[in-house]
């Protein structure tokens, strides 16, 4: 996968992630979905902390500290409150400082850059190297991208993408 379609798939998924948290208060985005799972404020932070490791393979700042992050790790428990969350409109800025710093090094990189090994690869796909790693990243963000679609379904609102 070259540079351009990760820019382009990063950019469909950004725009994913914003039209299903159109209308979210902070305190609806703490509700918790009936049985298991997360709540649209966990699934945000979520999203927003792995773009802190897509970030870091494209040689940028993370946008997410690391103490908010380390609360929307996985396998985190669930927020059970108000003082378990970070302010859902942190999340959605820290989604689009991060949206721009994504797109502006995918810009800058090289295709050689993408085949290079990634220093740390943070998940087990059977390719290590940078790109391979954003491409697996971004799957895991659509993957949640998904889950906000359906909470947004749970939450009583009309689906954002017909």
């Amino acid at each position: 996968m070259n540079a351009k379609e990760l820019s382009d798939l990063f950019r469909v998924s950004h725009y994913a992630i914003s039209v299903n948290l159109e209308g979210f208060t902070h305190e609806q985005g703490l509700v918790q979905p009936p049985g298991a799972g997360n709540c649209v404020n966990w699934v945000l932070g979520h999203i927003v902390a792995s773009r802190n490791g897509v970030l870091r393979l494209l040689g940028e700042e993370p946008v997410l500290h690391a103490a908010i992050a380390e609360r929307y790790k996985r396998g985190s428990a669930p927020i059970a409150g108000e003082g378990e969350a970070a302010p859902l409109d942190l999340l959605v800025r820290a989604l689009d400082q991060s949206q721009q710093r994504i797109l502006d090094a995918l810009g800058r990189i090289r295709e050689l850059d993408l085949n290079k090994p990634a220093a740390a690869p943070g998940s087990q796909t059977a390719d290590s190297s940078v790109g391979g790693q954003l491409s697996f990243l971004h799957f895991h963000e659509s993957y949640h991208s998904g889950q906000l679609g359906l909470l947004r379904r749970l939450s009583g609102k009309q689906g954002a993408i017909r």
